[in-house]
C-alpha cells in the first residue's frame, strides 16, 4: 500500500512538473528560450547565428507580462527569433548565473524587458533595445541586426516591420469606387505606404477600403495610383471639400465582399493565417500566376504544404481574422 501511494504521489509530482513546463512564463511569450548562455554560444558558433538575449523579470510586472503575452507571442516574431538566432533568456531578478550576466552587460535587475544581440563572443551586434515595447521595435532591431551582419532579411520580415511601422504611425483609411472592387485590390496593394484592402459596397458602388501610412503616402498619391490603373472612379469621404482630383461622395456603411482577396480566397492560401499586408501580397501574386511562398514564413509554407492535399471541409477561411488569434490553433492540427 506504502508503494502504491508513493508512486502515486511521484506520478502527480511528475505530471506537475510537466504541466509547469507546458504552460511556461507568461512573460517569455512563445519563444523557446534556452537558459545556459554558455551553451548558446556553442550554437552561436556552430550555426553561425548570432545570439537574442531577453533579459526579463520573471515573475514580471504587466510591463514584462504584457511584452510577452504580445509582442513575444507573434507568430511572426517567434519564427524570426527562433529560426535566425539562438533565444537566450536571463532572469534579472535572480541570482547565481543569471546575475553574473547582468553584471557582465551591465543591466539593472528588477528591470523591464531588454533586447540584446550579440554575437558568440558576447560583442553587442546592435544597440541594446530598452524602453520600446512594442513588436515594431523587436522586428525592427532583428532586421536591423541582420543588415549589419550583412545577412538577408527574409520578405515576411520586412513585410511585418512594414506592417507595424505602419500601425505605430497611424493607420488611415480610405474608400475608393471603381468598376471591380477584386481588380481595385490588386491596383492599391501595388501603391506604395498601403497596407491593407478589402473588397465590399457602399452606397450601391463597389468600392475598395484602403489602409495606409500617411507617413509614407496621401490620398492625392493613392488616388493617382488608382487612376492611373483605371481603378479610381470616386472617393466615399466625410469632407468633400478635399482637394483631391476625382469626384467626391459622402461616406456611407461599408459592406465587406464574401469573397474579399478574391484570388486568394479560391485557393487553399486561403487556410493560413496571415498578417493583412501578407494577404494583399499573396492575393496578387496568384493573381498573377506567381509563386506568393515568397512573401511567407517557412513555418507558413510548411502549414501550407501540409493542407494542400487535405479535404477542405474541416480547414477554416483565415482571410481577415488577425493571425495572432488563429496561428496556435492552426499549427497544432497542421
Amino acid at each position: 500500500m506504502k508503494i502504491i501511494v508513493k508512486k502515486t504521489i511521484l506520478l502527480v509530482f511528475g505530471l506537475f512538473n510537466i504541466l509547469k513546463v507546458n504552460c511556461g512564463d507568461i512573460e517569455l511569450g512563445r519563444v523557446k528560450w534556452l537558459r545556459d548562455l554558455d551553451q548558446a554560444r556553442i550554437s552561436s558558433a556552430s550555426s553561425n547565428k548570432d545570439i537574442l538575449i531577453l533579459f526579463q523579470e520573471i515573475p514580471g510586472c504587466s510591463t514584462c507580462k504584457n511584452y510577452g503575452k504580445n509582442v513575444l507571442s507573434h507568430p511572426l516574431i517567434v519564427e524570426a527569433i527562433e529560426d535566425l538566432f539562438i533565444p537566450v533568456v536571463v532572469h534579472n531578478n535572480k541570482q547565481g548565473k543569471d546575475k553574473e550576466i547582468l553584471d557582465f552587460f551591465g543591466e539593472p535587475s528588477w528591470n523591464n524587458p531588454v533586447i540584446r544581440i550579440v554575437d558568440n563572443n558576447l560583442k553587442d551586434i546592435s544597440k541594446r533595445l530598452n524602453g520600446d515595447y512594442t513588436s515594431y521595435g523587436l522586428i525592427s532591431k532583428i532586421n536591423a541586426a541582420l543588415l549589419i551582419r550583412n545577412k538577408k532579411i527574409p520578405d515576411y520580415c520586412q513585410l511585418l516591420e512594414e506592417e507595424l511601422l505602419a500601425e505605430a504611425s497611424g493607420i488611415e483609411s480610405t474608400y475608393i469606387g471603381m468598376y471591380c472592387f477584386w481588380s481595385g485590390e490588386k491596383c492599391y496593394t501595388q501603391a506604395p505606404g498601403v497596407i491593407a484592402t478589402k473588397a465590399g459596397f457602399m452606397k450601391g458602388s463597389e468600392v475598395v477600403e484602403i489602409k495606409y501610412n500617411p507617413k509614407k503616402t496621401n490620398l492625392s498619391a493613392i488616388v493617382n495610383h488608382g487612376k492611373a490603373m483605371n481603378c479610381a472612379d470616386r472617393i466615399f469621404i466625410n469632407d468633400v471639400q478635399q482637394s483631391i482630383n476625382i469626384e467626391k461622395s459622402a461616406k456611407g456603411e461599408f459592406r465587406a465582399d464574401k469573397e474579399s482577396k478574391y484570388y486568394l480566397f479560391n485557393s487553399k492560401y486561403k487556410y493560413i493565417p496571415m498578417t493583412e499586408l501578407q494577404a494583399c501580397k499573396t492575393n496578387l501574386a496568384i493573381s498573377n500566376n506567381q509563386n506568393p511562398a515568397v512573401f511567407l514564413s517557412p513555418r507558413q509554407i510548411h502549414m501550407y504544404n501540409k493542407i494542400v492535399s487535405k479535404e477542405n471541409a474541416d480547414l477554416k477561411n483565415a482571410i481577415g481574422i488577425p493571425m495572432e488569434e488563429i496561428w496556435y490553433h492552426a499549427f497544432s492540427k497542421n
